[in-house]
C-alpha cells in the first residue's frame, strides 16, 4: 500500500565530495542544507549578506562580489538607532557606520566565487519591496515605515532576466562550477495564500525557462514539501516553515542526488565522531568517561590522518 508519493529526482553527474567548495545563497533554506553540510565538514559558504529572499538581491549580491564592490556610509540608512544596507539582512546592522565587514565580505565571497566547485541558488519569493526614495529593491526593509516602500510582484520575465545574470556573472570568474536552482519550501503567507502560490509559480516558470536552455540543475526542495511531506506536522508552530523532520528528510534526499557513495561513508564517520565530541557526561571524571574521551581522541586522530583536508 502507498500511502505518498516521492518525488523521483536523477542523481547529478557531478557529485559533492570532500575536495568540493560549496556556496548556498538565498532564502532560510540556504542557511538549513548549509548548516547541514557544516555539520557533515564540508568546505562551505553560505548568504554572505544574510538571507535574501527574492531575485533581484541575489543578483545585487553575486554582482556586489564579482565587481568588488566597495560600500561606504553613503550606502547606508540610519533608522531607529542602527545603520541599515537594503543590500543586507538586519544581522549586518550596526550601531555605527562601519562598513569594513560588509566589504570583508564582498571579498571572502568573491574568492569563494572564484574556487567554487558547486553553488546553489534558493529562491524564495517573487514579491518585492522597492524603495521608492532610490527607486531600488531592497533585499531587506530593516523595519523602515511601510511608505518608504511599494510592494510588487516580479514577472516571470524579469526573474527570467535576473538568473539570466546571476549566470553569466558567475562565469566571469569561474566557467567550471556547477550550478542549482531551487525554490524554497518555505510559504509566504504574509503575502496572502493565493499571493504565495502566484509567486512561486513566478520563481518557477523562470528557473525551468533558463534552465532548459543552460547547463543548469534543479533541485525539487518546493515539490518534496508540498507532494511528498503533504501533512501539517511537518510543520513549525508557525505552519509556514519545515520542521526538524522535514529539514532531515529533504537533506536525506539531498544527499542521495548530489552524493557519492565514497562521500557518504566518510560523512556517517564525520557524524559517528560529532557524536562523540558533543557528549556530555553525568560525571565527568568516571573512569568509563576517561577512557571514552581517550577512544574519542585516537579516533579524531586517525581520521585526520587519513582525511587531512576535513577540518574539526
Amino acid at each position: 500500500m502507498k500511502l505518498k508519493t516521492e518525488i523521483p529526482i536523477k542523481k547529478q553527474s557531478n557529485p559533492i565530495t570532500y575536495d568540493s567548495n560549496i556556496i548556498l545563497i538565498g532564502s532560510c533554506f540556504s542557511d538549513n542544507i548549509g548548516e547541514q553540510l557544516n555539520y557533515y565538514k564540508f568546505n562551505t559558504s553560505v548568504n554572505p549578506n544574510g538571507i535574501l529572499f527574492n531575485p533581484v538581491s541575489i543578483e545585487n549580491t553575486i554582482k556586489a562580489a564579482v565587481n568588488k564592490r566597495v560600500y561606504t556610509k553613503d550606502d547606508l540608512v540610519f533608522h531607529d538607532g542602527l545603520w541599515h544596507s537594503f543590500n543586507h539582512h538586519s544581522k549586518f546592522s550596526e550601531p555605527t557606520p562601519d562598513v569594513s565587514k560588509k566589504n570583508k565580505n564582498v571579498f571572502d565571497f568573491y574568492e569563494a566565487l572564484k574556487s567554487a566547485t558547486h553553488i546553489f541558488i534558493t529562491l524564495g519569493t517573487a514579491w518585492a519591496y522597492r524603495h521608492l526614495e532610490s527607486n531600488t529593491i531592497v533585499a531587506n526593509c530593516h523595519k523602515i515605515p511601510q511608505v518608504a516602500f511599494k510592494k510588487e510582484l516580479l514577472t516571470v520575465a524579469e526573474i527570467e532576466k535576473n538568473l539570466v545574470s546571476i549566470l553569466e556573472l558567475v562565469k566571469t570568474v569561474n566557467i567550471k562550477v556547477s550550478v542549482t536552482f531551487t525554490v524554497s519550501p518555505v510559504r509566504h503567507l504574509k503575502d496572502g495564500f493565493i499571493e504565495n502560490q502566484q509567486s512561486k509559480a513566478h520563481l518557477l516558470s523562470a528557473i525551468h525557462n533558463v534552465i532548459n536552455s543552460n547547463n543548469v540543475a534543479y533541485f525539487p526542495a518546493y515539490e518534496i514539501m508540498m507532494d511528498d511531506l503533504r501533512d501539517y506536522r511537518f510543520y513549525k508552530q508557525d505552519m509556514v516553515h519545515p520542521n526538524k523532520l522535514a529539514i532531515n528528510y529533504i537533506w536525506e534526499k539531498f544527499t542521495d542526488v548530489f552524493m557519492s557513495e565514497d562521500t557518504i561513508k566518510i560523512m556517517s564517520k564525520v557524524n559517528q565522531l560529532q557524536k562523540d565530541l558533543a557528549h556530555r557526561p553525568i560525571h565527568p571524571q568516571s573512569e568509563s568517561h576517561q577512557k571514552f574521551v581517550d577512544a574519542t581522541s585516537k579516533k579524531l586522530k586517525t581520521f585526520k590522518e587519513n582525511h587531512p583536508n576535513i577540518i574539526f
